[in-house]
């Protein structure tokens, strides 16, 4: 088998022709030479098993392939959960090119030809293009080697992989639980509800569900189990919150009159004023407005109880509608439409004006297209203002942002983003500052609205801005609520599993490349077969667009929340993966029948383990949150509802040099890092000063010890002195002269009238030389004699030294001193001459 030939002359050379074109001004896309390119025969490699995930398989792979974005030449893998885009030299993944295949909201294959002269235009070569479009707002070009089947092979890999045919075909159930297990997400809302009703000493658990017993209550609210079985409402959670006055039989009355039986329930309350947040779905009143019901009437007004603390008998209700004004109309020919004033007691009717999920589909496709057209990575490969140096981004600062915003292909996404944000700001306002209850619905009920309320919620409990808070948030009024995120993400679900369409219409966004004005005149482009994608007009960025509207508010209140940018943007990869089961299928429901709590991994559990992996310095902790700064409500005034792009998402893949550029966050998280750096570099200097002040310190103590040893011996020596002196006197008094040498021997003279003697003491062994008539032997008896010449005279000459070897003057000084026992000999004559008072020791 041939051995793979490297690429790095290949990539050199496109990058010289590249520039060659630059030179000769220009717009062709002859830089990428594809008919030289010489094809490779490999087999299926298992050295990606590392990079791959549990029960991740290979389906196919592509060599020499070439991702158009950044000139880059790698191997494609399409596996059952991802495509994977690998660098040719550095076997490293590149972000850009791999991409979840949930994620892919379509592809298609498309045919360029290079431009050439005009008498050779049937007989240029043509490049095989394989555009991919995502719903991360990036838009990747991957091209293949002509005459080779590698793009087909992919092609037909990605129609079996992206659509499945059942859910169950899914990666998260093909994965399982694995290490992220995941809890019932019902014991969670049930906690959620015990907090909302200030009963949190109730801990939830599967029993408690089991048997019924979590009907709990407080002075105005309660938890009802009338859609247990979802025969209610089958997009509604198993618990609801309503008012304690209303039984359950009006409640099934009243759920008749709404769309889809999407009654009014509870979503959050005050804990102290009273004032609730409500939602639904539209009434059912009719084209001419003139239906009611007396038991939604009754549901509704019992949303506004007695105030407390003012005369007023009952407090305000606001029931604001999502939709523009002239669409809550047009669905009045539906037999839908909006509520009357005039049959809600003390009621105000408030339009939003916010655009329906087709609307937003459009716009978020639009911006996509224009980033991806003035992006450093565009798709094209070469018509980029910023790849050539031309203007910036700004980094997501709304003063130096503004003249991209009004041209950002009037896309109109930062516009729908400032609609949700001013009335999610409205609503909070309405409980937070008038103690007033607000209704919330759009059409159905599951998407404006849910944008809405959830959105109030985070501006109104400092507890949605924490990390479990936030948990609890998305899985209340997304999920437990029944949002459609099948539909919405473009997944299969139960109740469109196997008959899903599989074309997806939108203009901007196809293999024409259209969008750009360099691509046209960059050859002829032609589209080989319809783009694949999921759902036909169901699918719609809604959760993107409002987890789009939670990065605005951290950006405006960078101190109130516990998570960061970067969470968000992890969190949404994550929901737009679908690698684990939370956000499959289309309400509780079907998840419930699907078995995803048990078959399925955890989002939650998978972001609590990458966060506990380094605690506080994680990413995903905002390093500039103080709860006690926000421990109320966010009320921000209309001023500050001016939306920007968000760097962090909107940028990482058009422009990932400006992704971060702007982030206040990232920025503060660098100098921290450098900061943590410096005080760990400080700790250890100081470990150091600390280990040689203990150094200094002993040999203070030794020197200590030391002066104190010299101190004594210092006093030995002066009293040994002074004791040698006076031996030296007690033995001249014996007429003996003492003289003691340096090498410790000593001379001893015994003088008499008339005769002299001398006496040398040496190793123990006194010798002596008669001068005269007087004679004296001393003989040493002891083997261990001291040494001390002094001791040695004195035990040499001692005159009361017993035969037996005692002393008979124990007293005195000399056997104070302890000298040794010797024996001594002598003319006994020469002592008759001392006297009874003389004494061998003189007082000072």
């Amino acid at each position: 088998m041939a051995a793979p030939k490297p690429r790095s002359s290949r990539s050199t050379s496109l990058r010289d022709s590249m520039e060659s074109e630059k030179l000769e001004s220009t717009t062709s896309w002859d830089a990428l030479e594809w008919t030289k390119v010489e094809s490779v025969t490999r087999t299926v490699s298992h050295a990606y098993l590392d990079i791959l995930l549990e029960a991740e398989q290979v389906v196919v792979e592509g060599y020499g392939v070439v991702l158009v974005n950044t000139d880059e030449a790698g191997t494609l893998i399409v596996t059952n959960y991802r495509i994977l885009f690998l660098s040719e030299g550095t076997r490293d993944i590149i972000a850009l090119g791999t991409i979840p295949l949930a994620t892919i909201e379509k592809f298609s294959k498309t045919v360029a030809k290079i431009q050439s002269a005009p008498r050779h235009t049937d007989k240029s070569p043509s490049r095989r293009l394989l555009q991919v479009i995502g719903k991360d707002m990036r838009i990747i070009v991957f091209g293949f080697r002509p005459r080779t089947k590698q793009r087909r092979a992919v092609y037909d890999a990605l129609v079996r992989c992206t659509k499945p045919t059942r859910i169950w075909d899914i990666y998260a159930f093909v994965s399982g639980p694995s290490k992220y297990s995941n809890t019932n997400p019902k014991v969670r809302l049930l906690n959620e509800y015990f907090r909302l009703l200030g009963r949190s000493s109730y801990c939830a658990s599967m029993d408690m569900i089991e048997d019924g017993s979590y009907r709990i209550s407080n002075e105005l609210w309660r938890i009802t189990d009338v859609n247990s079985t979802y025969s209610l409402c089958q997009s509604y959670p198993f618990a609801l919150i309503i008012p304690k006055s209303i039984s359950d039989q009006e409640v099934l009355q009243g759920s008749s009159f709404r769309a889809r039986c999407r009654l009014p329930v509870i979503s959050w309350c005050h804990p102290g004023t009273g004032a609730v947040l409500a939602r639904s779905s539209q009434p059912l009143v009719g084209l001419m407005m003139n239906m009611r019901s007396n038991a939604d009437e009754k549901l509704v007004a019992a949303l506004c109880t007695q105030l407390a603390s003012r005369g007023v008998a009952r407090r305000k209700l606001y029931i604001a509608d999502a939709r523009p004004r002239k669409n809550a109309l047009a669905n009045g020919a539906m037999g839908g439409g909006s509520e009357s004033s005039s049959h809600y007691f003390q009621s105000e009717i408030v339009f939003f004006g916010i655009d329906n999920i087709h609307a937003m589909r459009e716009s978020f496709a639009r911006l996509r297209d224009y980033l991806d057209t003035h992006g450093s990575t565009s798709s094209d490969g070469m018509s980029s203002f910023l790849r050539h140096g031309g203007w910036t981004w700004g980094g997501g600062n709304l003063s130096s942002m503004s003249a991209s915003v009004s041209t950002l292909g009037d896309s109109g996404w930062l516009i729908h983003v400032q609609s949700v944000l001013a009335g999610s700001a409205w609503i909070a306002a309405r409980i937070a500052l008038e103690s007033a209850s607000v209704l919330v619905h759009c059409s159905d009920g599951w998407d404006r609205t849910t944008q809405l309320v959830s959105l109030a919620n985070l501006l109104l409990d400092p507890y949605y801005r924490t990390f479990s808070g936030f948990q609890a948030l998305v899985e209340k009024d997304w999920l437990a609520f029944g949002h459609p995120f099948s539909d919405r993400v473009g997944m299969p679900s139960l109740s469109g599993s196997g008959d899903m369409p599989f074309e997806l219409s939108r203009q901007s966004s196809t293999g024409s490349f259209s969008s750009s004005p360099m691509r046209q005149t960059s050859g002829s482009f032609s589209s080989q077969a319809p783009s694949a994608s999921h759902g036909q007009n169901n699918y719609s960025p809604i959760f993107l667009q409002w987890v789009d509207c939670v990065s605005q508010l951290l950006r405006m209140y960078p101190s109130a929340f516990e998570f960061s940018s970067a969470f968000l943007v992890d969190f949404l990869d994550c929901v737009l993966s679908c690698r684990f089961g939370n956000f499959l299928c289309n309400s509780e429901k079907e998840r419930q029948q699907c078995g995803v709590y048990e078959a399925c991994g955890c989002l939650w559990k998978y972001l609590a383990d990458l966060r506990s992996s380094e605690e506080r310095a994680h990413a995903h902790y905002n390093l500039f949150y103080d709860p006690l700064k926000h421990n109320g409500p966010l009320l921000p005034p209309a001023a500050a509802l001016a939306p920007t792009l968000w760097p962090r998402f909107h940028l990482r893949w058009a422009c990932p040099a400006e992704a971060q550029a702007g982030e206040l966050d990232t920025q503060f998280r660098d100098m921290t890092v450098k900061f943590s750096e410096l005080k760990k570099a400080k700790e250890v200097a100081e470990k150091k000063s600390r280990e040689t002040a203990t150094a200094v310190e002993l040999l203070t103590a030794e020197l200590r010890n030391e002066k104190q040893l010299r101190s004594t011996t210092m006093n030995l020596a002066k009293k040994a002195s002074k004791e040698s002196a006076a031996i030296k006197r007690a033995i001249e008094a014996l007429g003996c002269k003492v003289h003691f040498a340096s090498t410790g021997d000593c001379a001893v003279g015994i003088e008499s009238n008339p005769t002299e003697c001398q006496m040398k003491v040496s190793d123990g062994t006194v010798q002596h030389t008669e001068i005269s008539d007087f004679s004296v032997s001393v003989t040493v008896m002891d083997d261990s004699v001291s040494r001390n010449p002094i001791g040695q005279v004195c035990e040499a000459l001692c005159p009361l030294r017993t035969r037996e070897g005692g002393c008979r003057w124990p007293d005195a000084g000399c056997a104070q001193l302890g000298s040794q026992f010797v024996g001594l000999k002598a003319n006994f004559d020469a002592f008759d001459r001392l006297s009874i008072y003389d004494g061998y020791f003189q007082s000072e």
